[in-house]
């Protein structure tokens, strides 16, 4: 698009405007837009409104390569400018780098990419497409289930339309509540919200105590062991037994500790934001159809479960939406609900909403 529309790209715009040459400048091709210049700027906190530092360093001063540092390392000041960019973009643009859309043979993209998971074995599940079959017949399948074959997983057959028609007649029902009942809507979701989230803070909570705690007597023994080895109470081949197991344990330790943080941190965050559900329900008033941008909007994860008896067409399916901020909204929420003026719909045989 970028090529289409002329946009000069960097090199050939620093050039025209501050008289600056890179090494990389083509004056042949101006609009010679690479695929790695946008990832960069798709992941550029610069255009959210905050400034990284520290993000690049050299090995000393005689190798003068670039390392680059991973985000924990380096110093981010936030809200250092106006942002170009909302967050709520932002986070749906990072989500959505995590888990890329490639092109199928077909030349066709899944707009679920990333959202369907199969609930046994928590993998993604694939998406199976063929020129010879009509399109009411492209189904998921569990990727466990097709590498690995039925002694791992099992299949988890749904239909796309089948999936299209459930989740496009809960996020109506879903929309539709929050924008016609906020109040209840908000007291609902935040209700169940903050027992449900405290329970896993506090869970968390407790497993951080104890990481934080065998973190701080892995340093005493560490100590007591180099303390032993000075004095010749142990041998050098002793120590080095000793202190490679502590290592690795301890090594696993400082990863856990920032990770089990930040999950309390985003937990604590989470509660009570119905906001943002809210406002994205008022903006979106009238949903016909599910796109790639609209799935990734509202929805966190699409959770398949197998039906009780395998390949029975009578046998109802379990299938539970996640939306963001909010989480998988039960049956529950019809109690709020004042009769309303049925969207049409698909009869759905074989799928039961998760309650």
């Amino acid at each position: 698009m970028l090529k289409k529309e002329q946009v000069l790209c960097p090199t050939a715009y620093a050039y025209k405007t501050f008289g600056v040459a890179h090494s990389s400048l083509n004056l042949n091709d101006p609009y010679g837009w690479s695929d790695r210049t946008i990832a960069g700027m798709l992941e550029n906190e610069i255009y959210l409104g905050n400034t990284v530092n520290m993000k690049y360093s050299t090995k000393s001063y005689k190798d003068k390569r670039k390392v680059e540092h991973p985000r924990e390392e380096c110093l981010v000041f936030e809200n250092t400018h106006p942002a170009l960019v909302a967050r709520e973009t932002w986070d749906i643009v990072q989500w959505v780098r995590q888990n890329k859309r490639r092109p199928t043979k077909m030349e066709e993209l899944n707009k679920y990419s990333g959202l369907v998971v199969c609930a046994e074995c928590g993998t993604t599940m694939v998406l199976h497409r063929a020129h010879t079959m009509s399109a009411t017949y492209n189904h998921f399948t569990c990727r466990t289930y097709k590498k690995k074959g039925a002694e791992v997983c099992t299949a988890h057959y749904i239909r796309e339309c089948v999936l299209d028609d459930v989740v496009l007649e809960d996020l109506r029902r879903i929309t539709a509540v929050a924008r016609e009942h906020t109040k209840e809507f908000a007291a609902y979701i935040g209700g169940r919200q903050s027992a449900e989230i405290q329970h896993e803070i506090r869970r968390l909570d407790k497993d951080l105590t104890a990481m934080r705690k065998r973190s701080a007597d892995l340093d005493a023994i560490f100590k007591r062991l180099y303390e032993d080895s000075v004095l010749g109470n142990i041998t050098t081949e002793q120590f080095q037994n000793l202190s490679g197991s502590y290592t690795e344990e301890q090594e696993h330790l400082k990863q856990a500790i920032p990770e089990h943080e930040a999950a309390i941190q985003r937990l604590r965050d989470t509660v009570s934001n119905t906001d943002s559900v809210i406002a994205k329900a008022k903006r979106y008033t009238d949903i016909t159809e599910l796109t790639p941008e609209l799935l990734r909007l509202f929805i966190q994860k699409i959770v398949v479960h197998e039906k009780a008896v395998k390949w029975s067409k009578h046998t109802e399916r379990t299938v539970e939406i996640y939306y963001t901020d909010i989480g998988c909204v039960g049956s529950e929420l019809a109690e709020i609900e004042e009769p309303r003026q049925e969207l049409p719909k698909q009869s759905l045989p074989g799928i039961r909403p998760a309650v």
